[in-house]
């Protein structure tokens, strides 16, 4: 106050850094959190799901038992390949997750000789939870694979020019591959083996060095020409056919073509297309990646051949901009509503007071913002909305007190220093105090908590800050800005309306009845513990985004062309519709991972996937009506499907989920048939299935041993030579430019194909003789285990299915649970059924929440105790804090609104803000007491003095909350605060002196008179 112009100054450095640093602030859909999920995978041809699963993965996962921060191991194995999944626990600190990834590269390339010789791998894919925030995709009509992937290469060279793009990846790529393919039978007839074919290849591609000739000046390498040009060239290798030369093109087929069978493939608009995925560097603003992504590929796309199209399929430029966009229009409203009641309250010059505060807060936000590297996002921006209604709590604390004191008839300097002096601290504890109350999630050690946590750092900047502008800067703007106060009232004369005269009856009737009031109070926490029985349950909800999922399941064995077939009739099942932007086909496994919450699909080729982007919501939900219908009037038999869509928070799978655990796949597969079919009970429980179940053919070859070995083989020589012949031998590698292109040998389809063949197939022994394979081994059909999931070396199946909307999964699933009771009594031992899906990932993080309650308490106290230094003022207040939830309670039931992770933290902050206005209240009452009051006076004179601040500041808080309230993600959150305040704030100004009186046993002294009391307070 006396060093104004050094106050102003503070005011216009402070608001020009907060924007510029409001300009500068990266932007972004939703925040990051690590996805804490490496994946290893081995191969191993030729070896069925239980060997793979007992000699490769077995020895992985053991090993990978003693990684530090370990969660779980998940494993699932297929014939001749198994893929590892490491899961980091929730509560690995983000920085420490790279080096434990070069942890498990460590470990398991330590017993990598120990794996069974064959295996090929492991490989290690680290980067499974980098996202695209680009996705593209090229695809065009008569366009060949090669010829889209040059193309692709030549954009990928020009995105990574472009600024802040960290890499681009082809997504999709289907291999080129030149193929042998000769005639078994032929080939015997002609006495030539298919050893003589492969030598003959390799030889003639073979590179070997030339020599050097050293002269006096120079070294000069000899380099030798011969290397295959194309298939043409590999079609005249000679081959020596019984003391002949052969042209291998005249007892072969030699052509160019591609990995057959595919092994992942992408269809857009139905014409198979290549993926281009743009990943962005940490730290950057995604607002202007995405305008320099749409210059650089206006270029691309400018140079592209005639016939080939590129389309954007996730645009996470564009949905952060929308989004963004939407929060600060809710933002926005939200500022309107709260500077209205300013206004409404205090009358004009006092609210532009409160108005000119909220600016300044913010802009001392932004720029702690800007300087610990936070982004503007769903988290930032919501609890920038939720801070509004309480950031100018103190403002109009502070600006209320002057005006009381300027209409006494005090000057404005000593009002100023009067509100310093006399709510400076109080004011101070209970800002504290509300911020400890989202201190849980700011440090949740869980993803959820990671995904949330800024909810307490910006609430908390917000907090502090409004108590350092309140103090230091509001005071300024007051002196500056009130009017003169004409004319001199009391305190009395001021609390004289027919408002105030009403709380005071009230406020006597409380105090007369005491002891009714506070039981009356407990009866209602007891009604509403009861009642929040009722309020149903959530992880988090349904997303807003407009993508749809369309998944097929086929049954476990079938082929990727088969697969492919079902997917083509899914196409033509969403057809054109002008609701419909883009619709992509992954098949062979899931989408790249476009945004944080998807969890892609590992490699299954009796998996598909389309991606359906719309137009808007109610798109979104026709075209999903639409699908379900056409499925369940029998478009997709052949397939399970699930039209899915995505869910904010964490990835959880499938909401509703029951893991089967046990040493037996015959009796786990048994169990879990069982609970499968209580599942199915439930009418809410959509398809209930098995993640794996039914086994899949498989063919036998019994080999006599001893004819084997008369006829001079071995039961290796006939496994290499059927491998060659169906699935084919990679001879060499054609070099073609930076290309290396595998050329592989491999018997004609008609041989390859036809199972009633098989015993014809004839294998060279070692004196070069044709043996028939039906000679040396008996072909019998058998069925084998198609897939094998592990979790922590456990064999285990899960039991999994959605649920209908508007029902909640945690509900379902605690339904289910009794249900469950006597099929997990009856077990037998070594066997048990484990819940998974949305409650085990909530039940995760609500404990994360709760690690952490101690140290909140703890923070409380101390804040409290500094303050009140009194332990029974402590208890008092400290009693008061669960008293939100009989709002809460009520408000959620009412709006028919889920309890989940979001509201929850908005419970346990409602605890703080109720102790705000609790700790003022009795600091108040404190003060007149020792200023020489009576103890009845003292509270009901202190509790009228408070009122119309507490009431101010819960509306503005509670008002500021409408625009949040009809956000999917925020709305719980919302209702759940805005129900307890109300409700709080009537018990603050209430039930708070009734305990206070009975607290400390005050004397009940008949009326206290309008006139003549102390005022030493004022």
């Amino acid at each position: 106050m006396t060093h104004r112009a050094l106050t102003l100054f503070a005011i216009i450095l402070l608001g020009a850094a907060g924007f510029y640093s409001y300009l500068n602030l990266g932007r972004a859909e939703d925040p990051s959190f690590t996805i804490k999920v490496m994946v290893i995978s081995a191969a191993w041809p030729g070896a069925t799901a239980s060997e793979m699963q007992s000699q490769v993965a077995d020895p992985i996962e053991k090993k990978l038992q003693t990684l530090p921060h370990l969660d779980r191991v998940e494993s699932y194995s297929r014939p001749g390949v198994s893929f590892v999944q490491v899961y980091l626990a929730d509560s690995t600190p983000a920085s420490a997750v790279k080096d434990l990834w070069y942890q498990v590269r460590k470990k398991v390339g330590d017993i990598k000789g120990d794996l069974p010789q064959g295996v090929v791998g492991p490989g290690f894919d680290d980067e499974y939870g980098d996202v695209y925030s680009a996705l593209y995709m090229l695809s065009g009509d008569g366009a060949t694979p090669a010829e889209l992937k040059r193309q692709a290469e030549l954009i990928r060279q020009r995105l990574l020019r472009v600024p802040d793009v960290e890499k681009v990846d082809l997504i999709g790529e289907r291999p080129e591959r030149i193929y042998i393919e000769f005639s078994h039978a032929r080939l015997a007839t002609l006495g030539i083996t298919p050893t003589q074919i492969f030598d003959s290849v390799a030889r003639q591609n073979a590179v070997v060095a030339g020599g050097a000739v050293d002269t006096k000046a120079d070294r000069i390498n000899l380099r030798l020409t011969g290397a295959f040009m194309g298939a043409e060239a590999i079609a005249e290798v000679p081959i020596n056919a019984g003391g002949a030369l052969v042209r291998l093109g005249d007892i072969a087929t030699v052509k160019r073509g591609y990995e057959d069978p595919p092994t992942y493939l992408i269809r857009q608009h139905g014409r198979p297309a290549l993926g281009i995925g743009v990943s962005m560097a940490q730290g950057a603003n995604i607002l202007h990646l995405g305008a320099d992504l749409k210059a650089a590929m206006a270029d691309a796309v400018s140079e592209l051949p005639v016939g080939i199209d590129v389309v954007q399929v996730a645009d996470q430029p564009h949905i952060v901009g929308e989004s963004v966009g939407e929060f600060l229009k809710t933002f926005a409203e939200a500022l309107v509503i709260v500077l209205v009641v300013s206004f409404l309250s205090l009358g004009f010059r006092s609210g532009i007071v409160v108005a000119l505060s909220v600016p300044l807060v913010l802009a001392i936000v932004f720029l702690v913002m800007f300087a610990t590297g936070m982004d503007l996002h769903r988290i930032t921006l919501g609890a920038l909305i939720i801070a509004l209604g309480l950031l100018v709590d103190d403002a109009i604390i502070a600006i209320e007190m002057m005006v009381v004191k300027m209409e006494e008839g005090w000057d404005r300097l000593s009002a100023a220093s009067f509100a310093w002096t006399s709510t400076a601290f109080p004011m101070l504890t209970g800002t504290l105090v509300t911020a400890a109350g989202f201190l849980p999630v700011g440090f949740a050690r869980s993803s959820s908590g990671e995904y949330a946590g800024g909810i307490f750092w910006v609430v908390g900047f917000a907090l502090v800050a409004s108590w350092f502008v309140a103090v230091l800067f509001t005071p300024y703007l007051g002196t500056a800005l009130l009017p003169e106060m004409k004319g001199k009232h009391t305190g009395d004369e001021l609390r004289d309306g027919r408002l105030y005269r009403l709380l005071r009856v009230m406020l006597e009737g409380c105090l007369r009845h005491r002891l009714m009031v506070i039981g009356t109070t407990v009866s209602l926490f007891v009604l509403a513990v009861v009642g929040f029985g009722f309020v149903s349950q959530q992880f988090f909800p349904t997303s807003t985004r407009t993508e749809l999922f369309l998944e097929m399941r086929l049954p476990e064995g079938t082929s990727i062309e088969a697969t492919q077939a079902t997917a083509k009739t899914a196409e033509a099942l969403v057809g054109e519709d002008e609701g419909i932007l883009s619709a992509t086909t992954y098949i062979g496994q899931g989408a790249p991972r476009f945004w944080l919450g998807l969890n892609p699909v590992l490699p299954n080729p009796n998996f598909a996937q389309i991606v359906i982007v719309t137009k808007d919501l109610a798109a979104r939900e026709r075209i999903k009506a639409r699908l379900e219908k056409a499925v369940a009037d029998g478009g997709l038999a052949a397939a399970r499907v699930r039209v899915d869509r995505f869910v904010f928070g964490p990835p959880v799978g499938f909401p509703v989920q029951f893991r089967v655990v046990g040493p037996d796949p015959l009796m786990v597969r048994d169990i879990a048939e069982k609970v499968r079919r209580v599942m199915a009970s439930d009418p809410a429980i959509i398809e209930p299935h098995l993640n794996w179940g039914e086994q899949v053919k498989s063919i036998t070859l019994s080999v006599d041993q001893d004819r084997a070995r008369a006829l001079g083989t071995t039961p290796r020589d006939l496994a290499e030579t059927l491998q060659t012949l169906l699935s084919g031998y990679t001879v060499t590698q054609y070099r073609d430019g930076n290309l290396l292109i595998g050329v592989v040998a491999r018997a004609v389809p008609e041989e390859r194909v036809d199972l009633e063949r098989l015993g014809a197939l004839t294998v060279t022994n070692r004196n070069g003789v044709a043996v028939p394979l039906g000679q040396v081994a008996r072909i019998a059909y058998a069925s084998e285990e198609p897939i094998l999931w592990r979790r922590d070396r456990d064999l285990v199946l899960t039991v999994r299915g959605d649920v209908t909307d508007g029902v909640q999964p945690p509900d379902v699933t605690l339904r289910l649970l009794p249900k469950l009771a006597a099929l997990k009594a009856a077990l037998p031992a070594g066997y048990r059924i484990e819940t998974g899906g949305s409650i085990e990932e909530s039940a995760k993080a609500n404990a994360s929440l709760a690690a952490v309650f101690p140290v909140m308490a703890i923070v409380m106290l101390t804040i409290l105790m500094i303050q009140l230094q009194s332990f029974s003022r402590l208890a008092l207040v400290m009693a008061t804090a669960p008293l939100g939830l009989i709002g809460a309670s009520v408000a959620l039931l009412v709006t028919h609104q889920p309890f989940g992770f979001v509201a929850l933290l908005g419970l346990i902050a409602l605890a703080g803000m109720i102790m705000r206005n609790t700790v003022i209240l009795v600091d108040q009452i404190d003060h007149d007491i020792a200023a020489g009051a009576t103890p009845h006076q003292a509270i009901v004179e202190a509790t009228l003095r408070r009122a119309r601040p507490v009431v101010l500041t819960a509306l503005a808080a509670v008002l500021g909350m409408i625009p949040l309230a009809e956000s999917v993600f925020w709305g719980p959150m919302a209702i759940t605060i805005m129900g307890g305040l109300l409700v709080a704030t009537a018990l603050t100004l209430l039930v708070v002196p009734a305990l206070y009186a009975t607290w400390f046993r005050v004397k009940v002294t008949g009326g206290v008179a309008a006139a003549g009391l102390p005022h030493p307070a004022e």
